[in-house]
C-alpha cells in the first residue's frame, strides 16, 4: 500500500521472531482508488508477549529498489516514465549504488479498477529499509509522480535516522505494549507520531521520552530518539 508505504512487516519481524511466532502477509488482489477493492490475507501466530525493539544504527545504505505500476486501463509506457525519473532524482545524489526500479504491468486477473504509483525502497548494512513512494493522479505527468517518491526516499535519508516518516507512528502500539524499553532513532517527529504517543500515555500509561540527537558531524541534521518504556502486555489465552 502507497502511503503507509514503509517495511512495516519486515521491523515487526523483530517484534514476533524473537517471541518464536510466524506472520506472513500477501496481496491477494490490488485495488486502487477511489473504487479499492484490494485483499490481503494476513496469517500469524499469537504470541504471549512483546520483546522490546531497538532501531537506532542504521547503517550504510546497500541497495536501492523498488516497482513503479500500471494497472487497468493506464498504458505500461507510464511504469517505464516513473522509474526513469525516479533514478535520474535519487542518481543526482547517491552515485554509487545501483538504482533497481522494475516498471510492472498489475495483471488484469489481479487488479481491480486503474491505478498507478511507485515505491521505492532503500536497504541498510544493519537491515533498515526506508522508502519513497507517490500514486499517480489525473493530469499529472508520470515523471513527476516518479520525481516525487525519489525525492521522499532521499528526504528520509538524509536525516539519519533508522526508520522514515511513515513507519515511525506505527511502531507506537507496539513499544508501548511490549515488555521492556525499546528505542527507535528517526527523522522529524511527525504529527501522526505526536498523536500516537499521545494516546498510548493516555489509555496503556507507557512512558514515552522524545531526545534530539546532537550531531556534531552535521548540525543540520535533525534527528531524534524515540524511547519507550512498554507496559509488558500479555495474552492471557496463551
Amino acid at each position: 500500500m502507497v502511503g503507509c508505504h514503509s517495511c512495516y512487516l519486515t521491523v515487526n519481524t523483530e517484534l514476533y521472531i524473537c517471541c518464536e511466532s510466524v506472520c506472513v502477509c500477501c496481496t491477494f488482489y490490488r485495488g486502487y482508488y477511489p473504487k479499492g477493492g484490494g485483499e490481503v490475507i494476513v496469517r500469524m501466530s499469537p504470541i504471549k508477549q512483546l520483546n522490546p525493539i531497538n532501531i537506532t544504527d542504521r547503517g550504510s545504505v546497500t541497495k536501492i529498489y523498488g516497482r513503479a505500476f500500471v494497472a487497468g486501463v493506464l498504458p505500461f509506457k507510464a511504469a517505464k516514465e516513473m522509474a526513469s525519473a525516479a533514478v535520474r532524482c535519487i542518481r543526482k545524489e547517491i552515485r554509487d549504488l545501483y538504482v533497481n526500479i522494475q516498471p510492472v504491468q498489475e495483471p488484469k486477473d489481479q487488479a481491480f479498477g486503474n491505478g498507478s504509483g511507485i515505491i521505492i525502497i532503500a536497504e541498510t548494512s544493519t537491515g533498515c529499509l526506508l522508502a519513497g513512494s507517490s500514486l499517480g493522479k489525473r493530469g499529472v505527468n508520470a515523471d513527476k509522480v516518479g520525481i516525487e517518491a525519489a525525492e521522499m526516499l532521499l528526504a528520509n535519508l538524509r536525516h539519519g535516522g533508522a526508520v522514515d516518516e511513515y513507519l515511525q507512528d506505527q511502531l507506537i502500539i507496539f513499544m508501548a505494549l511490549a515488555n521492556g524499553v525499546s528505542r527507535i532513532k528517526t527523522g522529524p517527529v511527525t504529527l501522526h507520531t505526536q498523536t500516537a504517543i499521545h494516546f498510548a500515555e493516555q489509555l496503556a500509561k507507557a512512558q514515552f521520552t522524545v531526545k534530539k540527537v546532537e550531531n556534531e558531524d552535521d548540525a543540520s541534521k535533525d534527528t531524534y530518539i524515540i524511547e519507550c518504556q512498554g507496559i509488558g502486555m500479555t495474552n492471557p489465552h496463551l
